[in-house]
């Protein structure tokens, strides 16, 4: 589900200028039509959460797939900008509980240790699905059309939901689960606590804004500043998602083991995301410069990013782990959609306003780092409690 669910998150970084070509989309629509993706993805995570810690992930998974199943047909056959941006918005609700789902699984079945490996394993196989919607995509481009492509993963996506509803293990809900008012106060406390906001700004910024660059603008990126063709980009796009599938395996092989070091998981969360700030910086002064190396860096970064997922659901017990995982979510798809609709608006303002297509991406990019480096000083500040 994961691996699908990355998929169609990155799909439009390499089908997305096939699109703009075939409609005659600007910047903004182009941005607007892939975050609605986000704007679904993020709208289902208070619910989801509630959901999840109600039903359990089996079912709650198997029929939001079916929803991205009927999501990702409408795309294939919509001819405007308003049914693909509904098929887009379907398939961003219907696969909001696959890495979410997992999360609760694995917190019903797995002790408290294991979490962060487990979070990378799973992690990794989205890693495989953005490593397929890069150079594999752009390959399967040359013999099929791109509608063609989304109904072949319309019927894996039924596939997929089949199976899970068959082969998931249930785990009965704790009786203190309790009904939807005691549901909401969980939901309360959780957005009471100084802790989650803590990590809420750099889930935003950071996390939500690498996932709103390399689903679209990357691409753009290297094609306005750096001169990049079509297949060029689709091989730096493999090898930044090669790159996070690095980071997620490394999370799966090695998390539990530095806990039992004594190695705390914050440590690296922090380190990893300093090194994504200055290789987010060297990218935007300097276009062009080590970008071969720089991209991946940063997808290796965001894949460890992922750590705070596990950091904020260790301060809450295990029947409000559903909620608080999908309320860091809500921030991270908040950013995802917001800023990549935005870096497209931003963009298309300053184009208007007579700026040069490439000073008017500089621009945008240097907006996302100063809200990515205070969210990192804000991370930074002595703990709060509560």
């Amino acid at each position: 589900g994961y691996f699908l669910s990355y998929l169609y998150r990155t799909a439009n970084a390499v089908i997305g200028p096939v699109l703009a070509g075939e409609l005659e989309l600007n910047d903004n629509a182009l941005g607007l039509l892939t975050s609605t993706y986000f704007l679904a993805f993020g709208a289902a995570q208070l619910p989801l959460g509630m959901l999840l810690d109600r039903f359990g992930p089996r079912r709650v998974e198997a029929a939001l797939l079916v929803v991205a199943a009927a999501g990702a047909a409408v795309f294939a056959v919509a001819s405007s900008l308003s049914g693909l941006a509904i098929g887009r918005a379907m398939i961003g609700l219907g696969v909001s509980a696959c890495l979410m789902g997992s999360f609760k699984a694995f917190s019903q079945w797995f002790p408290a240790e294991r979490q962060a490996s487990l979070a990378g394993w799973v992690m990794a196989s989205g890693g495989l699905g953005a490593l397929a919607a890069a150079k594999p995509l752009e390959f399967a481009l040359g013999f099929a059309g791109w509608r063609e492509i989304v109904l072949g993963l319309a019927l894996m996506t039924l596939l997929v939901a089949g199976i899970i509803w068959r082969s998931v293990p249930d785990k009965e809900a704790p009786h203190t689960i309790g009904g939807f008012r005691e549901q909401l106060d969980g939901l309360r406390n959780i957005f009471a606590s100084s802790h989650f906001w803590r990590f809420a700004p750099m889930g935003f910024w950071l996390t939500g804004g690498f996932m709103a660059v390399q689903g679209l603008w990357a691409s753009r990126w290297m094609m306005v500043l750096e001169n990049m063709d079509r297949a060029a980009v689709a091989v730096r796009l493999t090898w930044i998602s090669g790159a996070m599938l690095a980071g997620f395996l490394f999370m799966g092989f090695f998390a539990t083991t530095l806990v039992h070091r004594g190695i705390k998981l914050e440590k690296v969360y922090i380190g990893s995301m300093f090194a994504a700030l200055a290789a987010f910086a060297l990218i935007s002064l300097a276009p062009g410069t080590g970008g071969d190396l720089l991209w991946p860096v940063l997808g290796i970064c965001f894949s460890l990013s992922n750590i705070a997922y596990s950091l904020v659901a260790q301060a809450f017990p295990a029947s409000l782990s559903g909620r608080a995982n999908t309320a860091l979510n809500l921030l991270v798809f908040a950013g995802a959609f917001g800023l990549q609709w935005g870096i497209g608006g931003f963009v298309d303002i300053l184009q208007a306003g007579g700026w040069a297509t490439e000073a008017a991406f500089r621009a945008a990019f240097m907006v996302l780092l100063g809200g990515q480096a205070l969210a990192l000083v804000w991370l930074l500040l002595p703990a709060r409690r509560g």
